[in-house]
């Protein structure tokens, strides 16, 4: 019976696509105080802890990427001021990692774009602190030696849809609801 499960499992992921293990990335973001500035946000990266592209002939047609929110670092600081971000970062005022380690997007559609730099329109669900929303990114994407780049433009979602607060006495109006976004991942 596990053979003839696993011999149906194999068929059908040949009939629906081939997948892509991502082998590397490169995932920036930015969160803005009191005006969405360069002077007023803070910047940073997070590791993709895990990742697929299921794509059908040359066209994506799915993937999911796993985001090792532990991982969050803010870059535009160093020493004292630096880990203390990072770990009020992880606290219950913003990603509450030690709850929800693992931040998920999964691809439903690629559309394509009218913008010539980013041609592509990558459409998907975004699970974090076990909230979920759509989200849309700009992209462009290219395939070559079966070797698949996605390199988005700088995108935007509302922090606030995924229960990411800010509890200070100013509530939100200290930190801005936008967290900007630029994703690079290469996979194979």
């Amino acid at each position: 019976m596990k053979n003839l499960v696993l011999a149906a499992f194999l068929a059908g992921g040949m009939m629906f696509g081939q997948t892509k293990k991502v082998t590397d990335s490169n995932v920036e973001w930015w969160g803005y105080k009191l005006a969405k500035t360069e002077a007023s946000s803070h910047n940073g990266v997070v590791n993709l802890k895990s990742g697929d592209v299921i794509m059908k002939g040359n066209n994506i047609v799915g993937g999911t990427f796993s985001l090792d929110m532990n991982s969050i670092n803010a870059t535009d600081l160093s020493g004292e001021y630096q880990t203390k971000l990072n770990n009020h970062l992880k606290t219950g005022d913003f990603f509450e990692t030690d709850k929800y380690p693992n931040a998920t997007y999964k691809i439903t559609s690629v559309k394509k774009n009218n913008n010539k730099a980013f041609p592509f329109m990558v459409y998907g669900n975004l699970t974090a602190k076990d909230k979920t929303n759509p989200v849309a990114f700009p992209a462009k994407i290219s395939l070559k030696n079966g070797v698949l780049n996605i390199v988005s433009d700088k995108f935007s979602f509302d922090r606030q849809k995924f229960n990411i607060a800010y509890a200070s006495t100013a509530k939100d109006v200290v930190v801005k609801d936008d967290i900007d976004m630029i994703i690079n991942i290469t996979a194979k």
